[in-house]
């Protein structure tokens, strides 16, 4: 902790706080942050104010000419030109130089050495500070003395509002990250989130580089060793299963696969917290204590108390604590290469079973895709499910085209012999509204048979409609729920449903027709014609 001279980057302030302690942290948030208090586990509770969220359409790639050839430009990497981020960033340092207070924070990104990062953090918010110590890799956890010069900057100045009249700026929100510069500018928007998937997106850029494979999956280990990786988009359940009392948890977001194996790219995990329970998620639910951030939850002013339950300010409650407050977590944040690769999805049509195991063409197709639903009045305008698809599961991150990353997943894969499988943790017997949802418990018990190799070994059939291998039996589930088309008490619609989900699969994936491989294109769903007639058969059959 001490003073830092800023001045080679154009901050003159000269009160900088330069890795600060938790305690100083929390005095400074108590005393000036905008509302922040102590809840009664004795985790902060900050405010991010107007934005609850990430601010996606804000996000910006400049365009540079060393990186310009390699980028997946369109929606999720729009441009902009080194002028307009020069007039960003010149506005995040004017606003900087009129604080009263700076906050430093320097770590990490990426256990092994070989995919080491040093970030410094530029902030003026405590909240933002702690919630990057939290999720950084410190020095001091590596046994290290720190870096007086880092690879890369993330100047957060989220209470200055961007200058829409900049050319390429949209909104009074503007997100920036420059890499030929090394430098991510955040202006209006004090979601801490940003930051955390502004280094994300950097490795995934730098990373394929050096032939390391990134990825926006969750990873644990059992005693042994064995590792397995979970990726699923927001809702899947990807952070809640890979927490787990019985398996070493190397990290619950951002994992990258390079030649020793598993490494995190994190210091710590970043959970949902919404109707969070100690039942449901013991692990989760033990590590909100003092140190940890609690970000946009409702809590007893008097007590303390917070209520999990309440989405008064957002459904996107969550909270920021490191790996050392979950007890089995793997310190080293590194694990071998996986021994299984589960691709999670939340199906509210009630089409997909509730697991499957997929083979290597099939793991690219569903890859690509990135399949999940959201839920009917979970958000504003959405009145029933719709099919959301999100390359790699992390679309909104990738700069590379998503066929670099799959194809890196697939040499892998072929190397370390991994086997791969796709859950479902929505629903069953129906689409949401009138199916039921796979409960909890039922999932953790099909994880748990991946886990032991029970799965593996189990009989399968061919499901209809995607050909992936759906068991007939799991340990601890009901095998009236393991197929989608029996547990729907009516086959037609089950039909209809199907034919809707695999015409948005086939929709989605026209975007890799020209760059997919036949036997990836060919491992996707049948058309709704085959579909029609293979149920018609089934009916005929049954009916004689």
């Amino acid at each position: 902790m001490g003073a830092l001279d800023l001045r080679a980057i154009g901050i003159t302030q000269p009160h900088v706080l330069a890795n600060p302690s938790i305690e100083r942290l929390y005095e400074h948030a108590l005393a000036s942050d905008d509302g922040s208090v102590i809840a009664d586990s004795g985790a902060l509770i900050a405010y991010s104010g107007e934005r609850t969220g990430r601010s996606p359409s804000d996000k910006r790639l400049v365009e540079e000419p060393d990186s310009q050839a390699d980028v997946w430009w369109g929606p999720v990497n729009q441009a902009l030109s080194p002028d307009s981020f020069a007039q960003v960033r010149s506005q995040a340092i004017e606003h900087l130089n009129t604080r009263e207070q700076i906050y430093v924070v320097d770590g990490y990104a990426g256990a092994d050495p070989a995919s080491r990062v040093a970030i410094r953090v530029i902030c003026e918010r405590p909240y933002h500070a702690l919630f990057m110590r939290n999720m950084l890799i410190l020095p001091e956890t590596l046994g290290e003395p720190g870096f007086s010069t880092p690879d890369y900057h993330i100047i957060n100045a989220g209470r200055c509002s961007a200058d829409p009249r900049i050319d390429g700026v949209d909104s009074t929100t503007s997100v920036a990250l420059s890499l030929a510069q090394g430098e991510l500018v955040i202006l209006g928007t004090e979601y801490a989130g940003e930051m955390k998937k502004g280094v994300f997106t950097l490795m995934n850029y730098l990373m394929p580089k050096h032939d390391i494979l990134s990825m926006h999956c969750s990873a644990n280990a059992s005693e042994s060793g064995d590792v397995a990786l979970f990726f699923g988009l927001s809702g899947t359940g990807k952070t809640t299963l890979s927490a787990d009392p019985r398996r070493a948890l190397i990290g619950d977001d951002e994992h990258c696969w390079g030649a020793q194996g598993i490494a995190n790219i994190e210091g710590g995990c970043y959970a949902k917290v919404i109707d969070l329970s100690e039942q449901a998620e013991p692990q989760i639910y033990r590590a909100i204590r003092r140190g940890a951030v609690l970000e946009n939850v409702v809590s007893d002013p008097v007590t303390g108390v917070v209520d999990f339950s309440s989405n008064a300010l957002t459904s996107n409650t969550r909270c920021a604590y490191p790996l050392s407050h979950i007890d089995n977590a793997e310190r080293s944040g590194r694990g071998k290469a996986p021994s299984n690769i589960i691709l999670l999805t939340c199906d509210a049509f009630s089409v997909l079973p509730p697991v499957s195991q997929l083979n290597p063409a099939q793991a690219m197709y569903h890859f690509l895709s990135g399949y999940t639903a959201k839920v009917a009045g979970t958000e504003v305008g959405v009145s029933e499910p719709q099919a959301t698809f999100s390359a790699c599961f992390g679309a909104p991150f990738l700069v590379w085209h998503p066929t670099v990353y799959a194809r890196m997943l697939a040499e892998r894969i072929n190397a370390s012999n991994a086997q791969v499988w796709m859950v479902n943790t929505g629903w069953i017997g129906g689409a949401y509204g009138t199916g039921e949802r796979i409960s909890l418990k039922d999932t953790r018990a099909i994880i748990d048979a991946i886990h032991s190799g029970e799965l593996a070994r189990a009989p399968k059939q061919k499901d209809p409609v995607f050909g992936v291998a759906v068991p007939s039996q799991c340990p601890g589930v009901n095998p009236a729920i393991l197929n989608p088309v029996t547990a729907w008490p009516d086959s037609k619609a089950y039909c209809e449903a199907a034919v809707d989900l695999a015409e948005r699969f086939a929709r989605n994936f026209e975007a890799y027709a020209d760059v997919a491989e036949t036997a990836v294109i060919s491992a996707g769903p049948l058309q709704a014609d085959a579909i029609r007639q293979h149920f018609q058969q089934q009916h005929a059959s049954a009916s004689a």
